[in-house]
């Protein structure tokens, strides 16, 4: 049983590396736009988590925590809110 926990704490430790080697090995000129599309991702969703908060709930389609479960799914959350989750 703990050689079968340290291999599995091993090979969680490898993949973090592994992430890291993989982000290093990324060209600078492609890496600069997914840090910007992060960004952009992130700040879509503070905005919209501040809408629904400030927002009363008889202007939103739909229940607020809905709402802020989907803005959990990148790009595609915050942009349905702001087309369709707001009356």
């Amino acid at each position: 049983m703990m050689g079968t926990m340290s291999t599995h704490t091993g090979s969680l430790k490898k993949s973090g590396a592994s992430f890291r080697a993989d982000w290093l090995d990324l060209p600078t000129e492609l890496r600069f736009p997914l840090i910007a599309v992060a960004l952009v991702d992130i700040s879509a969703k503070i905005a919209m988590w501040f809408s629904l908060a400030r927002r009363p709930s008889g202007r939103v389609r739909g229940p607020k925590a809905l709402w802020a479960a989907v803005s959990l799914i990148n790009g595609f959350g915050p942009a349905s809110y702001w087309l369709f989750g707001r009356k």
